[in-house]
């Protein structure tokens, strides 16, 4: 019964709808992220990121990464080897530490 009233087309757009909502969520993570990120934003500069992301969704979105998408991807370059250093530092401490 119910798939006489909701054919498989509409099924796929629904579900290209779902994808595609979940992945501009992700992306908005990933901005709001690289905001509190960057150091080379003041905190004024990074309140109006945040109202301009809130205020205009989409818009404020797609403006930050067209402005700051090649700058954001070093950050997070730069965010993952202090990581990686930082635990590889650790593993050098705790391997040394005799009991």
């Amino acid at each position: 019964m119910l798939a006489s009233n909701y054919p498989l087309l509409d099924v796929f757009i629904t579900t290209l709808y779902v994808v595609l909502f979940v992945v501009w969520i992700i992306l908005v993570i990933h901005v709001f992220s690289d905001v509190f990120r960057s150091h080379d934003l003041s905190g004024p500069v990074k309140t109006l990121w945040v109202l301009f992301i809130v205020v205009l969704p989409l818009v404020g979105t797609l403006v930050y990464v067209l402005a700051r998408g090649g700058s954001m991807h070093e950050r997070s370059t730069l965010a993952l080897q202090a990581q990686q250093k930082a635990f590889e530092d650790y593993i050098r401490k705790v391997a040394n530490t005799k009991e």
